[in-house]
Parts: structure tokens; sequence; C-alpha cells
């Protein structure tokens, strides 16, 4: 029986879904036990896929997102169902939502969405909001580009999140083009009902 809850935070890379992440474990920290957690995640699973996305190996689009439901299978088993049994809050940065947002440029809607139906939904998505434009100036001094940090890609990426507003409940769209306070209050606000 689930106790505590559970918040993802997604965008598109560059975002800054990382920062909103750990800006919102902080603030609810304050109120009650949260802890913070990714996906992909950093066991072994994990470290497959994100060698996948340096390009340190290549596989077909299927078997990235198959890697990314065997990784979040675990991770939910072995460490966000736990915690929120302990009524513990959990917020994600990436869960399901980027697998089909990312995925569903390249891969079947239908059977990205079968692979990934079964999992827990969180009580609340946000989506941070930001042009392509921008989040490719926001990453230009990052070493190294990944798989899916092209200007094309998150263009189609950005459509898929947008359609999920209305595909679940509780997904939230939140203008992340603002400083950052503004943005962790605005998700403050939606997650107090406001």
């Amino acid at each position: 029986m689930k106790k505590g809850m559970f918040i993802v935070i997604e965008g598109l890379d560059g975002s800054g879904q990382s920062t909103q992440a750990q800006l919102l474990t902080e603030y609810l920290h304050g109120i009650s036990p949260t802890i913070h957690t990714k996906e992909p995640t950093n066991n072994l699973i994990g470290g497959l896929i994100r060698a996948q996305l340096t390009g340190e190996w290549k596989t077909s689009q299927e078997c990235l997102q198959l890697l990314f439901a065997a990784d979040r299978a675990h991770h939910l088993e072995r460490f966000i169902m736990p915690a929120l049994e302990k009524g513990k809050n959990v917020v994600c940065d990436r869960y399901l939502f980027s697998s089909l947002a990312f995925g569903g440029v390249n891969a079947d809607d239908k059977w990205l969405w079968h692979l990934n139906e079964h999992f827990l939904l969180p009580d609340h998505a946000f989506f941070l909001d930001v042009r392509p434009e921008e989040c490719m100036r926001r990453m230009k001094d990052r070493p190294e580009l990944e798989l899916f940090e092209k200007k094309e890609y998150l263009s189609n990426v950005r459509r898929n999140y947008s359609a999920m507003a209305k595909r679940f409940k509780n997904f939230h769209i939140v203008n992340g083009e603002q400083r950052k306070d503004v943005v962790l209050t605005e998700i403050l606000s939606k997650l107090e009902g406001k």
C-alpha cells in the first residue's frame, strides 16, 4: 500500500528538469521525508542505457526501450515502492513519460505504451516546457551531445510531451523558461491544487 507521494519531473534535455527535481526534493524534505532519484538509474541496466546514449555502443530503438523498461521495473521494485511504502515522498527525474516522448519519435507508439502501461503512475508529473532552441543554447557548453540532443529530434519529443497532458491525469505543463525560483513556485502551486 503506497503511503508517500510520487512526483515526476520531465523535460527535454537542457530544460532544467534535473535542477527542479533537486530543488523540489529539498523543499519537500523540509516538510516530510523526501528522496530524489532518476532514470535511467545508476545500476547495471542504467549503465547500459547511458553507454548507448553517449555512443559507446549502438543497438536498435526497440532494444533501447526494452532496457529502459527493465531499468524502470527494477527501479520501482528496489527503490521507489519501498520508499513510498515507508511513507517517504519520491521525486523522480524522468520516468515512463520520457520513454513515451523520446521513444515515440522512432518506435511504435502502441508497442511503447504496451511496454509501459503496467508501471505505477505518479501522483503528479510536471513537464518543463522549454523551446528546443533554448535547450540547445543551454547545452552549448557540454563537451559532447548525447543521442537525443538534436534540435529537430527535440521538437518532435516536445510535441509528444504536450500530447500527454490530454492523456494522463495530473500531468502538468509548466513554463520552464522562467527563473528557477518561479518554476519551482509554479510546481508547488500545482501540487497544492491552486
